[in-house]
């Protein structure tokens, strides 16, 4: 006998496959034992008893006298004897004989044989064989979708996925997130549910996921003190899954081979019901008790007319009806996966009543075999949809990376990146990171708070713990911002810097920074935007003083002109695009400094000349050739700081010296060759800068800058110094290195207060002794080749080198 066993490879599939086997499957599947029982048991009988017994049939005496002597004897011998009569002697005793027919075991064997493969009709032979394959061929259509190379790689990375998402700690805490909430929340919701269910998804879409959901919230409620904290390795694997989910979701919404498989093989599986019921109706009629058989087997037997028995007759009837009952069954359910198969849109899954269930509404509709998946899945069990949803939302990935972040980044590790900035504030510099951690707003003597790269940033209400933040840095971050976290930065925040790739990306909420002091907005913008640059209205900006834009703007916002009354200092670097319309500087009476930094300019701006509280100017990295114009800076008699380098500037004019309220005058990286003697009638001069030019020659009026305390002329092509030089006794930095001189006088020594002095790249072949009179100069303060400084005494050297 066969065991059932020995068909289980046919129907085998991972256990866990069991969960996209809805109801309908589960059934046939059963149906389709009970159908394979019925094969095996007819086969089995089949093998072990015997098919068919068959009789030769009784033949009338012919009434030709001229037939043969043989065929009279033998049908002679088949006249039944009269029973014999009681004799007087035993009259109880009667011996009761058949009809004898001469015939051996092997010709009833031969016979039989014959008969079966020739009387016998083919359905009543090889019906359990036929139920055998049928049903073998169902089992195989119910799973072939697991088995096909196409299929089956999408179903089992879709089971492990699932699996582990639905046994992952944290989708047990996002859902216990969702169990605490307000129950007068949760019925709003699901009073909106029912009516954008109505609107959206149609009465059958909405009833399906109503009924497949409704029962979660009974299912699953997990306390929130039962939730913990997920540890540092749980979070990484939550992370790992997330990343999973995104490009198996891009992978399988690709196609529908899923869909279509199950499809065609339901299909089959109809045609071939159809197929059953229509011969099988048709055929079970032929299995009969009783079968005549006609063979010409005369010459070897002597009979050719033979009456058979077929044993089992009687058997594979009522199992022919039972097996149609049961294909009749089977083909009903498949005609009803047929329905929900072409009924429903299976293409597309829509998580809508999750996301009102949840709260997180952000979860994505799904397409194709994805959402084809989880409709079968929903048939098993809809919580596993729910917990798989978990990895599809954004909000709860970020969820989980916030938490990731706060272990990771512990107020102890913070605190070890804190430094002191520019603008001598404690601060915390965060660069590329996933998030902002919570941990940040535990380190209260957090003055200044830079972020570098970070997408999705949420500034949270607990930022109001930071009572001395006063300095934020924004660097292509994406930013959100609590409500009261807002509130809480038009108080205190009085830095603000922005670094964006498009004017749009500027958080909207920057513009309501009552307090704001100083705004640092740095960006490239294409050149069609520049042309219309526009910025928010400023005006509620009612402290800001500083003003920096770091773009290519082709003129100045006119959102600028909002602050102008209090505006101080504004300065613009425009990355080499011209700037050409500057009459709005005009209106910005109260400016005391102005940088315009790599503008194009061939000209010094008419409008500057305006401001007469300007204090510093800056002309860094133009296109200044001739600055005639200087002589207009006399009306502004505030201008103590002027920068004209970094451009072509040729010569500087006499009208220089009506500038005698400069402080610090900057012309290095230019193009001048001479000096005019009238530059150095600005007598209030401490820092002149000269370097980088084509100078040969310093003028003695040098001479009288006596509050000089910088001066450069770093690689140029003097070849001497005058003696006047010296004459300049509060001099405190000295640069001549990479020209041409060839000696050094001694008179350097009455420079008692210099601390900084470059002689390197000249022609010198000694220093003098005298240098050991500048008390303030030390070694690290010498710029000389190593050489040359072995040309000072001994005791000058180890002057130089004392602490």
């Amino acid at each position: 006998m066969i065991p059932v066993t020995e068909f289980r490879q046919f129907s085998e599939q991972q256990p866990a496959f069991r969960v996209l086997k809805p109801w309908w499957d589960v059934f046939t599947d059963y149906l389709s034992v009970a159908m394979l029982m019925i094969g095996v048991f007819g086969c089995t009988l089949q093998v072990m008893q015997d098919k068919i017994i068959c009789l030769p049939k009784r033949v009338q005496p012919s009434q030709n006298h001229s037939s043969i002597s043989n065929v009279s004897q033998a049908v002679a011998s088949t006249t039944p004897l009269p029973p014999p009569k009681p004799s007087p002697t035993n009259p109880a005793t009667v011996e009761m004989k058949g009809l004898k027919t001469d015939l051996d075991l092997q010709q009833y064997s031969f016979i039989n044989q014959m008969c079966y493969e020739r009387a016998l009709h083919w359905y009543a032979k090889y019906f359990p064989y036929l139920v055998l394959i049928h049903t073998l061929v169902f089992m195989l259509c119910s799973n072939f979708w697991f088995k096909f190379p196409g299929s089956s790689s999408k179903i089992e990375h879709f089971i492990s996925i699932l699996g582990k998402c639905f046994d992952s700690p944290w989708t047990t805490r996002a859902l216990s997130e969702v169990s605490g909430e307000d129950s007068e929340e949760k019925d709003n919701r699901k009073n909106n549910m029912s009516r954008s269910n109505t609107i959206q998804s149609g009465p059958e879409g909405s009833l399906v996921n109503a009924q497949s959901l409704k029962s979660i919230p009974e299912k699953f409620v997990v306390d929130k003190s039962t939730a913990g904290a997920l540890d540092k390795k749980e979070g990484e694997q939550a992370k790992a899954l997330f990343e999973k989910v995104k490009k198996f979701r891009l992978h399988v919404e690709e196609g529908d081979i899923l869909y279509a498989m199950y499809v065609r093989q339901t299909v089959l599986k109809v045609i071939k019901f159809l197929i059953i019921i229509a011969y099988n109706s048709a055929l079970v009629s032929k299995v009969q008790f009783t079968v005549d058989c006609n063979v010409d087997i005369q010459d070897m037997t002597g009979y050719k007319n033979f009456s058979c028995n077929h044993t089992m007759a009687h058997l594979f009837s009522k199992l022919s009806f039972c097996y149609l009952c049961f294909v009749s069954i089977y083909g009903l359910t498949c005609l009803y996966t047929l329905y929900w198969l072409f009924y429903r849109s299976l293409r597309e899954y829509s998580f809508e009543y999750v996301r009102q269930e949840t709260g997180i509404d952000d979860i994505p509709d799904v397409k194709n075999d994805f959402a084809f998946m989880l409709h079968m899945i929903d048939q098993y069990d809809p919580l596993y949809s729910k917990r798989f949803a978990v990895f599809l939302s954004e909000v709860s990935e970020n969820k989980l990376k916030q938490l990731n972040l706060n272990n990771e980044w512990t107020p102890d590790k913070l605190r070890q990146k804190l430094q002191t900035n520019a603008h001598n504030r404690l601060e915390l510099p965060l660069i590329m990171l996933s998030g902002l951690p919570d941990t940040v707003f535990e380190i209260t003597e957090l003055q200044s708070l830079k972020l570098e790269i970070i997408k999705n940033v949420m500034i949270p209400a607990t930022i109001a713990q930071l009572d001395n933040l006063q300095e934020l840095s924004l660097h292509q971050c994406s930013v959100k911002i609590h409500s009261a976290a807002l509130s809480f930065l038009k108080e205190n925040l009085k830095v603000l810097s922005v670094k964006f790739d498009d004017m749009r990306e500027l958080p909207p909420w920057m513009y309501g920074l009552r307090n704001l002091e100083e705004l640092y907005l740095v960006g490239s913008l294409s050149h069609d935007i520049s042309k219309n640059v526009t910025l928010e209205s400023l005006r509620d900006l009612k402290s800001l003083k500083i003003l920096s834009i770091k773009s290519n703007v082709s003129k100045i916002p006119q959102a600028v002109v909002d602050v102008s009354s209090h505006l101080q200092k504004m300065c613009i670097h425009n990355d080499g695009t011209k700037l050409v319309m500057l009459n709005n500087l005009k209106k910005m009476t109260n400016l005391t400094e102005l940088e315009l930094v790599h503008c194009d300019l061939e000209r010094i701006p008419h409008a500057v000349f305006s401001l007469l509280s300007l204090q510093e100017l800056d002309l860094k990295e133009n296109n200044l050739k001739s600055i005639e114009e200087i002589v207009s800076f006399q009306h502004l008699r505030k201008l103590t700081v002027l920068k004209l380098w970094h451009n072509s500037i040729t010569y500087i004019p006499e009208h220089i010296k009506k500038l005698t309220s400069l402080e610090r005058l900057a012309f290095s990286h230019n193009k001048i060759e001479v000096l005019p003697s009238h530059l150095f009638l600005c007598n209030k001069i401490r820092y002149l800068d000269l370097s980088y030019n084509d100078i040969r020659f310093i003028p003695p009026e040098i001479g009288v800058l006596q509050s000089l305390q910088y001066f450069s002329i770093t690689c140029n092509k003097v070849e001497s110094l005058p003696d006047e030089l010296y004459f300049c006794k509060k001099l405190k930095t000295l640069k001549i290195g990479k020209n041409s001189l060839s000696v050094l006088s001694p008179k350097i020594g009455n420079l008692l207060f210099l601390s900084y002095l470059d002689v390197k790249g000249n022609h010198f072949e000694i220093l003098p002794p005298e240098l050991g009179d500048c008390r303030a100069l030390k070694r690290a303060g010498l710029v000389v080749e190593d050489a040359l400084f072995e040309t000072l005494p001994s005791d000058v050297r180890e002057q130089m080198k004392a602490e």
